[in-house]
């Protein structure tokens, strides 16, 4: 078994051995490297997510001074700005506030609206591919298809949208454990862009509203309550961000892993009802989103290890789908299990608000490549990419048979 070692190539490509590791350590393990408490457990990643001693930030109740920590350096803050109006690192009532405007907006009633669009685009993406005889599912399914979903979803116009898939794999960077200078300059200028991008296409909406989720946004209210522009283009961000990246790595993750194991990958080819199943274990068995941090903004004690306000905490989904606590033989992939309540959409008040539609285009594309090309299968070893917290693929080369 390796070491929890996020810069580690071998931990990178398999994390699950040292995973186990430290659960094994027990319920809690302070990590110097990235200083960190690391918390392992299905139970206490689970309850911890709900936690209000712990926040997603800080600054609604302490200065940084205040907290023990230093401010961003003043050339990251357009970053910042954008990140920092988003629900994703917001907590109540700014979060409470947010979440219930977007909510009026992104409905269940709007998602559903989507299955018709989301289907017949996965379907033209998979006959695509089987047109062509193969290709990479990274680059002409699984990353295709949330872009436009969210795109579609937004607003944004066809010839406007080559850009978005850059912009928030840039911004994405500054979430990995210590981002370089360069990814923390890239991520800079991808807010900036974006930011100013969005806030064009949201004076247009105002002018000439139309039927989507920007002008939906903009038309939100509550008891007079309304969005500002900057929550406004922080939340069009962070839903195609959350919205795809998730949905990309899911996509590429899930079928390579259904390729390892073809006593599954059959099954499934054989019952497609069980997709549905599917979709949840894939998301269970290798976790797009590995770890989700919190502040300690109250002193708080886990198996009597006390663990001091100004501490950060790293949840560590990756290891709570993997707890035998929770799940019967966890390494093994099992399309069947009847209970799976993994949490790769987290849980609490920053539970993925993007989760139905996440589920719907990863069984629509799923559905369409069994439909359509049941003899697929991989032509080579993928590359994995060397992140941590979001896993995924660099590609996956794959021929229809």
């Amino acid at each position: 078994m390796g070491a929890f070692d996020p810069w580690d190539p071998a931990f990178v490509a398999d994390p699950y051995p040292a995973y186990a590791e430290l659960r094994a350590r027990g319920r809690v393990e302070y990590y110097e490297p990235s200083d960190q408490w690391l918390v392992p457990h299905h139970a206490d990643v689970s309850a911890l997510l709900r936690e209000r001693r712990l926040g997603r930030s800080y600054r609604h109740r302490f200065t940084h001074e205040e907290f023990g920590r230093s401010a961003p350096p003043a050339e990251h803050e357009p970053f910042h700005v954008l990140n920092d109006h988003g629900m994703l690192d917001l907590e109540p009532p700014d979060h409470t506030r947010i979440r219930r405007l977007v909510s009026k907006a992104f409905t269940p009633r709007t998602v559903e609206r989507l299955k018709p669009y989301v289907r017949e685009l996965a379907g033209k993406l998979v006959d695509d591919l089987v047109e062509a005889g193969g290709g990479d599912l990274l680059k002409d399914v699984a990353e295709p298809l949330p872009v436009a979903v969210i795109a579609e979803m937004l607003g944004v116009p066809e010839a406007d949208r080559a850009p978005l898939r850059p912009w928030s794999a840039e911004i994405c960077g500054m979430y990995e454990l210590n981002p370089s200078q360069e990814t923390a300059r890239r991520a800079v200028r991808a807010s900036v862009e974006f930011s100013e991008y969005l806030r064009g296409l949201i004076a247009e909406r105002r002018e000439r509203p139309g039927d989507d989720l920007i002008s939906g946004l903009i038309a939100a209210h509550d008891e007079g309550d309304r969005l500002s522009e900057q929550e406004m283009i922080s939340t069009c961000v962070l839903l195609l961000n959350a919205g795809h990246e998730a949905t990309v790595n899911a996509t590429v993750n899930g079928w390579w892993a259904l390729f390892r194991n073809p006593d599954q990958l059959a099954a499934l080819r054989a019952d497609h009802s069980l997709v549905p199943a599917a979709v949840e274990e894939l998301m269970r068995y290798d976790t797009p989103l590995q770890m989700f941090e919190r502040w300690v903004l109250d002193d708080i004690e886990i198996d009597g290890t006390v663990i001091p306000r100004g501490a950060e905490i790293a949840l560590l989904f990756g290891s709570a789908n993997h707890d035998p606590e929770v799940f019967d033989r966890p390494e093994r992939l099992s399309l069947e299990r009847a209970e799976n309540p993994h949490i790769s959409f987290s849980a609490g008040i920053h539970y993925c608000i993007g989760a139905p539609l996440a589920r719907i285009e990863l069984a629509a594309s799923m559905g369409a490549l069994l439909e359509k090309a049941p003899g697929l299968a991989p032509t080579a070893e993928p590359e994995r990419n060397q992140n941590f917290v979001i896993r995924g693929l660099k590609g996956l080369d794959v021929q229809v048979g």
